[in-house]
């Protein structure tokens, strides 16, 4: 992507100058961001997708004239849906981007953001009056109203008590500073922690007849620290104990350097035994810092947490045998499955929770690959035999498709 280019996405503002004065500081209003859109998933088939027992979704419905809610979680039946004549209800689909080509080429328009930081589109059907309160997220958000009405109403919000006896995260004291109605084309881009409470509005499109509210919601991942640290101990943990095993003598009879154990010889006897000794708890500081200390290892716990799929996707098998001669040849491209996630850094590659060691023309063209998330039949020329071998194991693994062999296009 060209990030000096000016997006009418952005407002007539390039990628650049996006990043610059707006993420992360503040809001954006942008007026028929997508101009002509048309969602890709109707009423009915966005109906028919929540009820499916992989996705996310859920059902919240406004009570007792907006003053009461209810939350159920998906999978929700149509037929469980309250009727579309009451106000005041709202389905949210998240994850949409995994179970639609549409939703997740919509994403690819977003990538001036690092692939680490975007997570998801998620898709909020409303009748008149539906929302979900006025709340605040932790993360960036693009709201994108594909067709349809909502008025957004939104606000530095400084009190972030949130009412209690609720199934929702809602403000008790919402303080709006800026009002907007978004009509189908439109979106409004929100820093983290910036109120918000958006309300569907009826509408009529141009056809005349009653247009559905939905509004794409396009979400950034933000791991909070203490998430961050639990997650990456853990994995230098095992990175430090496959280490350990897989270190032996050139007999392989046993292991050649053993993994350094808590010992205390001068421990004397104690008469307070569930006192934790001093020494253990150093003993267990030094183990973290030692852990710490290899910077290829910390980069490697990282990008493989930031490239595992989220919890419930799973890939399917290849319907043709992956072609590793059509793919040297130049006669076949490869594209990565909408579900994976692949990122690198100077010293690695990261596809879908792994991690291996990239040097060379190789790992330039695994970059290549992550960074286009396509290769061309002839970029594939340039593999060598280990990179070749290595796509093949995704492609029988379900991360990525190859394109069929220009003979066998050819001879059709």
């Amino acid at each position: 992507m060209e990030v000096n280019q000016p997006l009418a996405l952005l407002a007539g503002l390039s990628p650049a100058q996006f990043m610059r004065r707006h993420w992360q500081k503040k809001p954006l209003l942008v007026r028929q961001a997508i101009p002509g859109f048309q969602p890709f998933l109707s009423r009915a088939a966005l109906f028919k997708l929540a009820a499916r027992e992989q996705v996310e979704s859920r059902l919240i419905v406004q009570q007792d004239n907006g003053k009461g809610w209810s939350m159920r979680k998906g999978p929700v039946a149509p037929k469980s849906l309250p009727p579309l004549g009451k106000d005041g209800w709202t389905l949210l689909v998240q994850g949409v981007d995994l179970h639609e080509p549409a939703g997740h080429a919509l994403l690819q328009q977003f990538r001036f953001v690092p692939d680490a930081r975007l997570d998801d589109l998620m898709i909020s059907f409303a009748t008149p009056g539906g929302g979900v309160g006025p709340h605040f997220d932790s993360y960036d958000v693009f709201l994108f109203q594909a067709s349809g009405r909502r008025r957004w109403k939104i606000g530095l919000q400084k009190d972030f008590t949130l009412q209690q006896g609720v199934p929702l995260k809602i403000l008790q004291n919402f303080d709006a500073d800026e009002e907007f109605v978004l009509e189908a084309g439109d979106m409004l881009y929100l820093p983290p922690r910036y109120a918000h409470d958006g309300i569907a509005e009826a509408c009529v499109g141009p056809d005349g007849k009653t247009a559905d509210c939905m509004t794409y919601s396009i979400g950034f991942r933000s791991p909070a620290q203490s998430e961050l640290a639990s997650e990456l101990l853990h994995r230098l943990a095992e990175i430090g104990e496959d280490a350990a095993e897989s270190c032996s003598d050139e007999q392989g009879s046993r292991p050649s350097r053993m993994q350094r154990m808590y010992r205390d010889p001068a421990q004397p006897a104690t008469d307070t035994p569930a006192a934790l000794p001093a020494g253990l708890a150093d003993f267990a500081g030094q183990a973290v810092l030692q852990a710490l200390k290899d910077p290829l290892a910390l980069a490697c716990a990282l990008g493989e947490y930031m490239s595992e799929p989220k919890p419930g996707v799973w890939f399917d098998e290849p319907q043709q045998a992956w072609d590793g001669n059509a793919a040297k040849a130049g006669q076949a491209g490869i594209a990565l499955d909408a579900r994976t996630r692949m990122l690198y850094d100077s010293d690695h590659i990261f596809i879908n929770g792994e991690s291996y060691r990239a040097k060379g023309a190789d790992a330039s063209l695994m970059r290549r690959l992550a960074d286009q998330r396509h290769l061309e039949a002839g970029e594939l020329r340039k593999a060598g035999v280990t990179a070749i071998a290595l796509l093949g194991d995704w492609h029988e693994a379900g991360w990525l498709q190859q394109s069929p062999p220009k003979s066998s296009v050819a001879g059709r």
